[in-house]
């Protein structure tokens, strides 16, 4: 397995409000430039996703992928592992959410990626890293303005 790339950032919001633009799948599309499709295959009994197919296109790292999600540790982690993909042979991470002193929200995302490809650790590590942080900043435009 590959080491964990990972970011935090602070967002002018209510918690509550971050999870529920993050943990509403479908939408992702309509904030994220990096992904451009998203379909629910599959819903809990509470109706929140738990496979999910997507088109992503975040320069390096493009596929179409089959993601699992794990509400276990909702609504503090949404955690997603690979089901199945054209190219990558891992893609699991998480998104970690509280609330700091002030009452804003903090988001962290954590992501591993491993490439069907060659490609050297510190390529992939800077593919990921560009990736969390372009994914927070967007999230955290779409929801501040």
């Amino acid at each position: 397995m590959s080491e964990i790339s990972s970011s935090t950032i602070t967002i002018e919001a209510p918690v509550d409000e971050v999870r529920e633009i993050l943990f509403d799948l479908a939408s992702y599309p309509t904030w994220s430039t990096a992904i451009k499709k998203v379909e629910v295959v599959s819903a809990d009994d509470q109706n929140r996703p738990t496979k999910v197919k997507m088109s992503i296109d975040a320069g390096v790292m493009r596929d179409n992928v089959i993601l699992d999600y794990d509400w276990s540790q909702a609504p503090g982690t949404l955690a997603f592992a690979l089901d199945d993909a054209d190219l990558l042979t891992e893609m699991s991470g998480s998104y970690i959410t509280s609330s700091d002193s002030d009452g804003n929200a903090l988001v962290g995302y954590q992501l591993t990626v491993g490439l069907s490809m060659p490609v050297p650790a510190m390529m992939r590590t800077k593919a990921e890293k560009a990736t969390i942080d372009l994914a927070l900043a967007q999230l955290k435009k779409k929801i501040e303005g």
